[in-house]
């Protein structure tokens, strides 16, 4: 176990444990030698733990609750019931011990007598044994893991993981409200549920929690709203008219509650136990001194403690008015109440907070600061006050424990001596005679504690104070919180927002705490001012902005070390153990150090302090305060309890103890010392041996980083606060430079606080761990870079823009004219630097840390092997740090050189061109640069900044951007000039440098300067820092394609038009986004500097207030080829455009169905108005028009229907119906003549009734409204038969409307253009195939931008489409295949020009023929129209595939030597067909394409026009089709050889044959009836005729297989069996069917097999309308 050597392995470099006690010289230090390092010591009064790496813990020291108790105490023993268990931490309470395992568990052993090992039934505990924690909240119950341990004299807390504190024992101590000790079974704190707790610490019988102030990451802990002991809300929030009254005062009536007679007796305690409440926001109300009543009565102490006393403007002082009582069980009660101040008095004070902004500046807190103040002193009363106190007492002077407030001494003077004035009198009796205010103090009932400290810096802790209610501040009422919000964030926060950047919240250790403490008080121990015990855990308000890292208790003391590496304590001084003999001890105060030593661990024991510092020498140091240890007290411990306490009454006495802490002069001797710890009379060190230099280094990183942050922390008070605090300050600064000041400050407190935080992690990191991977610096290296970097631009553009300069007015009034602080703090080594410098020098000061940074890693880097991981990351971000600090040198004297020339430029042009972010970069005030042919006398002045090329002359100045600057040497063929051409988006100009050496160096600069502005504008610093490099040397060519943002100037079309986007040398090219100032935008492409490509358009209508819209494409500047322009009004226009006009094929929607005019026109446009063909469906009307335009009129041939059945074929002028012209009634009654006016007659004409009467004369009147008839009365075909009269009148429709080929000319030139031809025909094979191979392409692109537009298959389409068939040479019957299916697959898609093609046509056929247009006299011209269409796409088709035969030719069937060439098999098709070859015709190969798309219009037309015919079939069919087979045969006359029919005798093997019997129906023929019916589902004539082929040989098989062989029909035979097909298979509009095969039937197939098939079809038609039923 006892080892000598010290050096033997490695276990005895680290963790070397050295104890002692007391502080003389004569006291050195035993070495306790174990068999490891030393992690971690615990000290309780006569008994230690020490855990040892590997987990192990040994006891130490006189350990009675061990059975076998060993009378020599010294000697470590292992516990050895922890064995198996790896411990992280241990613990030590007077008499008993705790440990925590990796897994979170909890082992407690030692005196139990209290509770305190969380053990039921047992006075002792002899070995560690397991406790658990088990949070009843959750379902099932959880058990809690534990991060850390703290025991007292009779009660332990647990940290969980959950960051919550968790307590057993015994005593008010515990923080539970509970009123029966001991509690055995762990609970959990809940007055600090909700928060974070960083750590806890225990004394003899009190408790400290340091907790992370509640910021934005707190908001998600759910905050805890009930009291687990009498089930009440903690919280309530009472709703007023305008804001809400949060109040935290629950009281728990479990607590043990006083009788009266101790309230009496507790009365002066009670008045001084009017304090905050720990949680409270304090929203001042300014009292105005002028009116305020004087207050009715002093407080009186009996009365129910919660009556409020009223203030002048109706706000109540937050305040919490305990009522504490130390009786035997040391509980304490107390009430609370916290009501907030109306909403008029948030507003009041934030007048005046904007009045005295530099207060609120130089104290602001951080994002989660409400707004609050010491007690309501308005700022410039709380200047005047402090300025009257500390000239009258000189700095430090008397005030009440907490910040100084006066509302809160108004409830506390005796009524007798409030003057008259009331508070007014009050007040100035504060302000003007502090004396007295001390006086009046002392003359208190109670023995009054009062606390020297600073006013300045609690009067700043007043105004820092949080609203720290958990998790409750989403309930306050937000515009109370966004009022009081709104300053502050205007003011330059000097505590920073929470961490310097939000993903660093966690990693970096917060210094936003609180202290909390609870427990017993009678030695001050809890810090609040006062001796009272706190049943409740009570936040420490004095220390809540002093940035707590560490609290650590005595046995009656505390201590709180700070990030500034400063220890407060408070409580029993009787030893001096506080570090200071300043009384009361009952608030924190600062232990007394000299200057320079920083403290950086604490510990405190019975009665003395350890403190752990930075000296002057590498090495820590160690200083002691308290008590002298005498070895013969130590001998004697069997000495009676009376005795000892006796002697030590007499060393005080005698003063044998320190009075400030003194310097250890042993501690130099122990090496580098990691952690004191300090407990009972004993102290303890752990050192480390300094192997490799590693733990040296690690030492100093630590260390300079304390100091730097002490530095800075002293530059913030001492220099930044006074500065911000200045009332001058704003007015000598002037607008800009204080904005700019005020970033540098917020810049600079970020820094600062990063810095702190930095500090506090490496020392956790030496106090624990102390290896290279958890320094912060190496993995969040960029956050410490990134704020170097921001800040260091911070200096350079306030100094630029002159700030320093403007700045040493008031630094000169402030500091007067000797500077000492100043140098002192800047370290400036110049002999008698000006104002201005120092103040620079100050700000650049933090740059230089850099080095140091770069200078200790490399430090670190020389412990590690090369080849280690360690070295790599240590070398890299030791680089890192170098490279920045070089780069931020730079900065610096860039700013420099700006600055100095700024000092020398003119300075009308100074105060326009000087931006705090623009820096110099070259100028030619040397005549380098001149502009060519400019006057003789002009000047002409060059400035290159590092954001814009400056053209100054006499009196004006140009300002060209870099962004879009482009710059080209011009090469010098014998012109001797040495010129550079400089390209803007306005202007091209020509420099002429005075040599080659200037063209080189201004070309060179302003290349390097433009590619700096454009990769700024897409860097981080990281970018920044490599592109330092690029100074080495290599030419820089910027690109000239770049992105870029420019507002042109110039007079023309683009005049304040910005414009962001793509560039190329000079003019706008790509995409981009063109913005004018009325409010139009441009986003799309741009070519060559005009939009060029696909867009969009937005034009603002202000008479509307409503946008027009185009989307489509552009050319040159103008809306050119497709789009869609949708007009403010709620028009739409679809189509064609050219030179920003609607000019080709378009579709014009307006209005919706329910506005005045809802009407379509679709048709050709001419430069913006309506000429040529175009069908307009009046919807409101009811009419629609098909016919000829000019100007937006009708004029010219054209047909008008309407819903009501007229229609109307005829000439038409000035948009009237005017000439000559038919019209048709529903009914057939038919006028043909001159019109006037639309349905109006007047003229010549015939009027032919439905019968064939008819009227011949002059006419007059509108149609339907009774007509003036002046003619002759005719009853012809009295006896003519009906066929006569039809054909007369069919002859005449159809003459006098427009032709089917001059219709939709607009849409087929615009295919042919398409194909870059001027018109139908005219231009190259080749070329068409280009363009079409270009229009897929781009198309693609653009689904492939946005996926969704395009269904898959659509873009499996797309691909195939790639392949383009061969389209020269002979055509065979293969490529004739080749040729069908690309054009199916063509048409498929709207991409493809003939895709794009067949859908315009689709969409005007269905415009035309749709709704109103469903009127059967349109039938002929619909037809044509189809044929039109076929003529004019097969005329396309034949321009692509130049070698197919015209309409009729034939495809030759191969000849037979291509035959032998080809494998066999190739060219059996059309072989084996009887025709020669395969005729082509555009029926055959476009109308499978066609047809389907047309079919429902067209096929309605044929109904309508057949509606007679077919009802007349229709019911012959209905009354035929109830006949059974058999009848039905025999009806038709169907020869009986052909009726399937077997009798039962006959073979009923033989399966095919069906019995048909008398009633048996649908039996025969049943296939060929099926297939029959197929032929409405099918759309083209060929389809149709194919179903009719099948059909008939259905009918030959099914008759073959009756008489077992080959045979021959004759027409005869045939017709009767196919008319009783025709019946049974019931097809509704046969009529239709026929005549559209009739009319679209390809022409060379009329004569062949099928046209017989389908004339015996038809004759079936005729035969069953005329068929009479006997």
């Amino acid at each position: 176990m006892e080892r000598t050597s010290s050096g033997d392995d490695g276990g005895g470099e680290r963790g070397l444990l050295h104890t002692w006690k007391g502080y003389s010289y004569s006291v050195t230090p035993e070495r306790l030698l174990l068999r490891g390092p030393v992690l971690q010591v615990a000290l309780g009064t006569r008994h230690g733990v020490l855990l040892v790496e590997g987990g192990l813990v040994y006891s130490f020291g006189e350990l009675p609750w061990k059975q076998s108790h060993v009378p020599e105490p010294a000697k470590p023993t292992l516990e050895s019931a922890l064995s198996g268990q790896r411990v992280v931490a241990v613990a030590a309470g007077s008499f008993h011990s705790g440990a925590v395992t990796e897994d979170g568990g909890v082992h407690m052993w030692g005196d139990n007598a209290s509770g305190q090992c969380g053990l039921s039934g047992l006075s002792t505990v002899p070995n560690p044994t397991p406790v658990a924690l088990v949070d009843t909240d959750t379902t099932p119950p959880q058990t809690v893991p534990v991060l850390e341990l703290a025991c007292g004299e009779q009660h332990t807390l647990a940290l969980s993981a959950q960051r919550e504190v968790w307590a057993w024992g015994s005593g008010c101590q515990l923080g539970l409200n509970v009123a029966v000790f001991p509690v055995w079974k762990p609970q959990k704190v809940e007055h600090l549920a909700g928060r974070y707790v960083l750590q806890v610490a225990c004394g003899a019988s009190h408790s400290l929690a340091l907790v992370r102030c509640l910021g934005p990451q707190d908001i998600h802990r759910p905050p805890i709203d009930k009291c687990r002991q009498c089930n009440q809300l903690l919280f309530t929030m009472t709703d007023k008219e305008d804001h809400v009254i949060i109040s935290d005062a629950h009281y728990c009536p479990l607590s043990v509650e006083l009788t009266e007679d101790e309230v009496r007796l507790q009365a002066p305690a009670l008045t001084q136990g009017l304090k905050m409440s720990p949680s409270e926001p304090v929203l001042p109300s300014h009292t105005s001194t002028s009116n305020s009543p004087p207050p009715t009565k002093g407080v009186d102490p009996t009365q129910d403690s919660e009556k409020e006393s009223a203030l002048a403007n109706g706000a109540l002082t937050a305040r919490d008015s305990g009522t504490p009582a130390q009786s035997g069980g040391g509980v304490v009660v107390g009430v609370k109440s916290s009501p907030y101040p109306d909403e008029q008095a948030v507003k009041d004070y934030l007048k005046k907070l904007s009045e005295a902004e530099q207060m609120a500046k130089a104290t602001a807190g951080g994002t989660h600061t409400l707004l609050s103040s010491a007690g309501g002193l308005s700022s410039s009363t709380l200047n005047s006050l402090v300025a009257s106190c500390a000239s009258a007492v000189g700095e430090r002077v008397a005030s009440t424990y907490e910040a100084l407030s006066l509302k809160k001494m108004m409830n506390y003077l005796p009524s007798g001596v409030a003057k008259a004035g009331g508070p007014a009198g009050l007040m100035s009796a504060v302000c003007d005679n502090t004396t007295e205010r001390v006086r009046l103090e002392d003359s208190m009932q109670a023995k009054k504690s009062s606390s020297t400290g600073d006013i300045r810096e609690e009067e700043a802790e007043g105004l820092r104070r949080r609203l720290s209610l958990p998790g409750l501040l989403s309930q306050v009422s937000p515009r109370l919180l966004r009022k009081a919000c709104r300053p502050r964030m205007r003011a330059v926060a000097l505590t920073p927002l929470g961490g310097p950047v939000p993903e660093a919240q966690e990693v970096f250790p917060t210094l936003q705490t609180e202290v909390w403490s609870w427990g017993h008080g009678e030695h001050g121990q809890l810090g609040h001012g006062d001796s009272l015990a706190r049943v409740q855990p009570l936040c420490i308000k004095s220390l809540n902005s002093k940035e707590v890292v560490r609290v650590a208790a005595g046995a009656h003391h505390s201590l709180a070390l700070t990030a500034q590496s400063q220890v407060f304590s408070w409580g029993s001084n009787s030893f001096g153990q506080l570090g200071h003999m300043e009384s009361p001890s009952t608030v924190p105060r600062l232990a007394k150090l000299s200057e320079g030593i920083r403290v950086w661990d604490m510990s405190a024991g019975e009665r003395h302090t350890l403190l752990l510092a930075d000296g002057d020498c590498l090495r820590p140091i160690i200083y002691y305060s308290g008590q002298q240890v005498k070895e013969e007290a130590e001998e004697s411990p069997a000495k009676e309890l009376g005795q000892q306490e006796e002697e030590e009454e007499e060393e005080q006495r005698a003063g044998s103890y320190t009075q400030q802490p003194v310097l250890l002069p042993f501690c130099m001797d122990l090496g580098y010392v990691s952690n004191v710890f300090a407990g009972g009379q004993r102290c303890v060190a752990l050192s480390d041996m300094n192997v490799m230099g590693f733990i040296a280094s690690l030492h100093e990183l630590a260390s300079a980083e304390r100091k730097f942050y002490c530095k800075l922390c002293n530059i913030k008070t001492q220099i930044i606060r006074p500065l911000l605090e200045m009332e001058s300050l704003s007015s000598a600064l002037g607008q800009t430079a204080t904005g700019l000041l005020h970033t540098l400050i917020g810049r600079f407190s970020l820094l600062c606080h990063l810095t702190g935080q930095h500090a506090a992690s490496l020392t956790a990191n030496l106090r624990r761990v102390r290896d290279v991977n958890s320094l912060l610096i190496l993995d969040h290296a960029s956050i410490f870079l990134d704020s170097y970097t921001e800040y260091c631009s911070a200096v350079g553009n306030f100094q630029v823009m002159g700030g320093f300069q403007t700045l040493t007015k008031p630094s000169l009034d402030f500091f007067g004219k000797s500077p000492e602080l100043l140098k002192k703090l800047s370290e400036c080594s110049e002999e008698n630097p000006t104002m201005a410098d120092l103040l620079v020098a100050l700000f650049y000061l933090p740059t230089r840390h850099l080095h140091e940074y770069g200078r200790l890693l490399l430090k670190l880097v020389t412990c590690f092997e090369v080849c280690s991981n360690d070295y790599q990351r240590l070398q890299d971000s030791c680089s890192k740090f170098e490279a920045l600090a070089l780069q931020l040198k730079r900065k610096r004297k860039d700013a420099d050189y700006t600055f100095h020339f700024w000092k020398s430029f003119p300075g009308k042009m100074t105060d326009s061109l000087r931006k705090p972010r623009r820096r110099l970069i070259c100028e030619s005030s040397n005549k380098a640069l001149m502009l060519q042919n400019a006057g003789r006398f002009s000047v002409n002045w060059f400035i290159v900044f590092n954001d814009a090329l400056v053209h100054a002359q006499f009196s004006t100045h140009h300002v060209f951007p870099l962004a879009t600057l482009w710059v080209e040497p011009i090469p010098e063929e014998n012109t001797g000039l040495h010129g550079l051409k400089v390209i803007t988006p306005e202007e091209t100009f020509t420099l002429l440098a005075s040599s080659p050496m200037e063209k080189t160096k201004w070309l060179r600069s302003i290349n390097q300067a433009v590619d700096q502005a454009l990769s700024a504008a897409a860097r981080d610093s990281a970018a920044a820092r490599d592109s330092a490099s690029a100074d080495s040397g290599q030419k820089l060519e910027p690109p000239t394609s770049r992105t870029a943002s420019y507002t042109f100037y110039k007079d023309g079309r683009l005049k304040e038009a910005t414009y962001e986007g793509r560039w190329l040398a000079g003019k706008p090219n790509g995409r981009g986004v063109l913005k004018w100032p009325d409010g139009r935008i441009y986003t799309g492409s741009f070519k060559n500097g005009l939009e060029d490509g696909f867009g969009e358009f937005l034009a603002p209508n202000k008479t509307l207030n409503k946008n027009d819209q185009y989307l489509g494409h552009w050319k040159d500047g103008k809306m050119h080829g497709l789009g869609t322009y949708r007009y403010a009004s709620g028009e739409v226009y679809d189509g064609s455009f050219q030179d920003s006009m609607r000019h080709g094929h378009g579709m014009l929607r307006s209005g919706k169905l329910n506005t005045s005019s809802p009407s379509v026109f679709i048709g050709q446009w001419l430069q913006d108005k309506k000429t040529g063909y175009g069908v307009f469906d009046d919807i409101t009307k009811g009419e629609k028009y098909m016919g000829m335009w000019q100007d937006h009129l009708r004029q010219g041939t054209g047909v008008v229907v309407t819903q009501f059945g007229l229609y109307y074929e005829g000439a038409f002028k000035d948009n009237k119906m005017m000439g000559t012209g038919i019209l048709l009634s529903e009914d057939d009654t038919t006028y043909e003549g001159e019109f006037s006016d639309d349905w109006t007659l007047n003229g010549k004409g015939t009027l032919t009734m439905a019968n064939g009467d008819f009227l011949e004369g002059s006419f007059n009147g509108e149609w339907g409204s009774g007509l003036k008839v002046t003619g002759s009365y005719f009853k012809p075909h009295l006896f003519d038969t009906d066929k006569d009269k039809d054909k007369t009148r069919a002859v005449k429709l159809g003459c006098l409307c427009v032709c089917a080929e001059d219709k939709w000319q607009a849409v087929f030139e615009e295919c042919w253009s398409q194909l870059g031809c001027e018109a139908a025909g005219r231009g190259e094979n080749r070329k068409a195939w280009e363009n079409i191979a270009v229009a897929l392409t781009t198309s693609r692109q653009h689904i492939a931008d946005s996926p969704e537009t395009l269904s898959r298959s659509h873009s499996r389409t797309l691909e195939s489409l790639e392949v383009i068939p061969q389209h020269v040479g002979p055509i065979t019957m293969e490529r004739y295949h080749s040729i069908r299916l690309y054009l199916l697959k063509a048409c498929d898609t709207p991409l493809h020009p003939l895709g794009r093609l067949l859908e315009t046509l689709v969409a005007v056929y269905r415009m035309t023929y749709v709704g109103v247009g469903a009127n059967r006299r349109l039938l002929p011209q619909a037809v044509n129209e189809i044929k039109s269409y076929l003529n004019c796409i097969f005329q396309i088709v034949r321009f692509l595939f130049p070698d197919l035969p015209e309409e009729g030719g034939l495809i030759p069937e191969p000849t037979t030597n291509l035959q032998d060439k080809k494998e066999p098999g190739s060219t059996d098709a059309p072989l084996e067909s009887p025709k020669p070859g395969r005729v082509v015709s555009s029926s055959a190969l476009l109308l499978p394409v066609l047809l389907p798309r047309l079919y429902p219009p067209l096929f309605t037309l044929y109904a309508l026009d057949k509606e007679r015919e077919d009802d007349v079939y229709w019911d012959c069919v209905l009354r035929l089709n109830k006949q059974p087979d058999m009848a039905l045969l025999a009806f038709l006359g169907v020869q009986q050889k052909f009726w399937p029919v077997s009798f039962p005798v006959s073979m009923p093997a033989l399966g095919e044959k069906q019995q048909v019997l008398s009633s048996t129906k649908d039996a025969c023929f049943a296939s060929a009836v099926e297939t029959l019916q197929q032929i409405s589902t099918t759309f083209t004539p060929s389809d149709k005729l194919q179903v009719i082929q099948l059909t008939f040989e259905e009918i030959t098989q099914e008759v073959q297989s009756l008489l077992k062989q080959d045979f021959l029909w004759s027409m005869d035979d045939l017709f009767p069996v196919f008319l009783y097909v025709v019946l049974r298979s019931r097809i509704r509009n046969l009529g239709s069917e026929v005549s559209l095969i009739e009319d679209l039937m390809d022409p060379c197939v009329q004569h062949g097999e099928h046209g017989i098939m389908f004339t015996t079809l038809k004759a079936c038609y005729y035969q069953i309308q005329h068929e009479k039923i006997t």
